[in-house]
């Protein structure tokens, strides 16, 4: 399977579709996308996202990443429907005071309980988006853009090698481009921080069942309505269209 996408100049895009569901069949393409932050577009890549279907950007990122690194979706309006959401609290200071600190395995399982709000409040812009490709993106595409992909691709019933597989793919897609701008004493840095193990994603979809009963009654748990989960599941598999 190969899921990246060509959008000049991203590192991390990729498109949520064709990944096998466990009852049978795949995911929708063109219809929910991850990528890292959109500052790297190119005017060529902006179109490129435009023929490819994307009407809809959900943007992650702490307030002060997108004063550092704006899009060019962020400044213009009107070209894309853009939805800031800022899924870990209002600034990396304030989440890293709420939040335990806990090794990368266990990371995705933490923010199940500790990010409710803001998974909340993504999920239900993903409900509530209008026709069209939607996007969701933080900085690296790693982190914050992973948990909720998972998240998404656990609810549509994807199978968990599957969603484990499309979070390695970030540790794929970061790593050369990340060591070639690293200095030699910086190398095992680099690996570790581009590193999506797959126990990641097993331990979160553990998680989800052990405490909270699966996808759905999590989604019902942290707020969200059943027609809204409806309309999420529904980007994504055909049976809920």
């Amino acid at each position: 399977m190969n899921h990246k996408l060509a959008f000049p100049n991203l590192l991390n895009a990729r498109d949520l579709g064709g990944y096998p569901l466990q009852a049978g069949g795949q995911t929708l393409h063109k219809s929910l996308l991850r990528s890292d932050e959109l500052g790297r577009l190119t005017s060529e890549g902006v179109q490129s996202l435009l023929d490819y279907g994307v009407r809809t950007i959900i943007d992650l990122r702490w307030p002060a990443e997108l004063e550092v690194r704006p899009s060019f979706f962020q400044l213009t309006p009107g070209q894309m429907r853009y939805v800031h959401i800022s899924l870990l609290s209002s600034s990396e200071e304030a989440w890293r005071l709420s939040c335990p600190e806990v090794i990368k395995e266990m990371w995705n399982s933490v923010m199940l309980d500790y990010a409710q709000p803001g998974i909340r409040d993504v999920m239900r812009a993903v409900a509530q988006a209008p026709a069209g490709g939607i996007l969701f993106h933080c900085q690296a595409g790693k982190d914050r853009t992973g948990l909720i992909a998972a998240l998404l691709l656990a609810l549509a019933e994807v199978e968990p090698e599957a969603i484990a597989y499309d979070y390695g793919l970030t540790t794929h897609n970061l790593f050369e481009a990340y060591l070639a701008e690293a200095r030699p004493d910086e190398y095992e840095a680099v690996r570790e921080r581009v590193r999506c193990p797959p126990e990641q994603i097993h331990n979160m979809l553990a998680h989800l069942e052990k405490n909270y009963g699966g996808p759905a009654n999590y989604f019902l748990k942290i707020g969200l309505e059943e027609n809204e989960i409806a309309q999420i599941k529904g980007r994504l598999h055909h049976a809920y269209l």
